[in-house]
């Protein structure tokens, strides 16, 4: 039964093994998990229906992106705590979070003390993006030189590119997503970022994003 003082909790994710091991590692601390979802609809269900401290909430699901639902359960209620939690340590998904008003940013592989802390601190409303964060995030948004709003002819190939980019796939994954050698994905990715005005790979993903590439 949860009691008055528990922190009533959604865990979104898709794999039950996830979210097993997230209700063992809180099990005894006051934190209650009230629902489970592991979809986007379901998580933004969920969300609206039941009476929620907290959401954490996966970022990249079978059915659905939560991303997507983050923007949606921040719409229908703008004062529930949303905590993401990722495998994919990736700039471009973490700005995104940010401008959707997440309260954080929390990778899988942090341990039960971390997990535990992240979930009181944004329950009691605190933001768990740190300084270094924020820098990086900010500045990777504000960096490509080319405005968004100037259209830039890229062929076929190099939108590919840049859709794999923001998925945070690495030079070996996109080349066998495109069924490209190495050395011609790292040559097109090296003129992709030419061409939008970009210096890293982190750069080109938010300018992918910002353009609805992905």
């Amino acid at each position: 039964m949860t009691k008055p003082q528990d922190i009533r909790l959604l865990v979104a994710d898709d794999y039950e093994m996830i979210r097993q091991g997230v209700k063992s590692l809180l099990a005894g601390t006051g934190i209650q998990i009230v629902a489970e979802a592991a979809t986007e609809q379901a998580a933004v269900a969920c969300a609206m229906e039941n009476d929620l401290d907290m959401v954490l909430l996966d970022i990249r699901m079978a059915e659905g992106d939560g991303l997507a639902a983050l923007e949606c359960i921040k719409r229908g209620k703008p004062d529930l705590p949303v905590l993401m939690f990722t495998n994919f340590d990736n700039l471009s998904y973490a700005a995104q979070a940010v401008a959707l008003g997440a309260s954080g940013y929390l990778l899988k592989g942090c341990n039960r003390s971390e997990l535990i802390q992240a979930i009181r601190s944004a329950t009691s409303g605190e933001r768990l993006w740190t300084h270094n964060e924020h820098r990086r995030i900010g500045g990777a948004l504000a960096a490509p030189r080319i405005a968004i709003d100037v259209e830039v002819p890229l062929t076929q190939r190099e939108s590919e590119v840049l859709r794999q980019l923001a998925t945070g796939a690495t030079t070996q994954q996109i080349a066998r997503q495109m069924h490209l050698g190495s050395e011609t994905v790292k040559e097109h990715i090296h003129r992709t970022l030419r061409k939008i005005g970009v210096v890293d790979r982190t750069q080109a993903a938010v300018w992918a994003l910002r353009k609805g590439l992905v």
